[in-house]
């Protein structure tokens, strides 16, 4: 039953993830780590990433913004490394907790401020993919954080989804890399490596599918909702870990 529960795992997260904007990982990493190994985790979500970037880039490639990738890119791209790079040398204690609280108060506040928005400039394109950048190579996931700046900048959703695939395509494979060479992969999963690429082509294909039905006033309430959702299971893996 475990190859099975892990394929549906990588399916739903998949298309969540597609409809939501900013990558499966925020749900592949807390359930499949019910399954595997913290370092395990880390390299299959980064292969699932690779093939679902792939995807989404041919499913909506029409709507790459390439001002906003290049800012929010670059920065991400470079900063990820060095955080794949901390996660085989650092313990950090208290990643999950500062994420958690972020992503609870920030979810909230842009929530029920919709009127509240930020600017696409250079410093906050930088900052907010600097920072998710950081985040995906030391914990696994930075994607809830690019959701939430994406979700500040009010982006028309088929431009959030496929500027955030574009980002994570070298997000997503400069780690792949340090993990693979780091042997974050045991040789008794690497059969799970043509499976996640059906899952990404068809969970991309079913979260386009729901995504088009949804309205676009619609989209960023449920962006925000997720990233809050998503907070409260950060904050909440935390406090069940500290109390072990």
């Amino acid at each position: 039953m475990l190859p099975v529960l892990f394929f549906l795992i990588a399916f739903v997260s998949e298309v969540v993830g597609t409809v939501a904007g900013f990558g499966s990982s925020v749900f592949f990493v807390p359930l499949a780590g019910m399954l595997f190994g913290f370092h395990e985790v880390l390299a299959l979500t980064s292969i699932l990433h690779v093939f679902s970037n792939a995807a989404k880039l041919i499913f909506f490639r029409r709507h790459v913004q390439w001002r906003l990738l290049l800012l929010l890119g670059i920065p991400s791209i470079c900063l990820v490394i060095l955080g794949a790079y901390l996660s085989t040398r650092l313990e950090f204690k208290f990643t999950e907790l500062i994420l958690g609280v972020f992503l609870i108060a920030f979810g909230l506040f842009f929530f029920f401020k919709p009127a509240v928005r930020l600017s696409p400039n250079a410093f906050t394109a930088i900052a907010g993919g600097g920072i998710a950048g950081l985040l995906a190579g030391l914990i696994g996931t930075g994607g809830a954080i690019r959701g939430l700046v994406l979700a500040a900048f009010d982006l028309e959703k088929g431009v959030f989804v496929a500027t955030s695939a574009a980002i994570d395509s070298g997000v997503d494979f400069s780690r792949m890399i340090i993990y693979l060479r780091s042997n974050y992969l045991t040789p008794g999963s690497y059969w799970y490596v043509p499976g996640l690429l059906a899952v990404a082509f068809t969970g991309s294909f079913v979260g386009k599918v729901a995504l088009d039905k949804i309205k676009q006033r619609s989209f960023r309430k449920i962006v925000l909702a997720l990233i809050f959702l998503i907070g409260l299971t950060t904050l909440g893996r935390f406090v069940q870990q500290t109390m072990q």
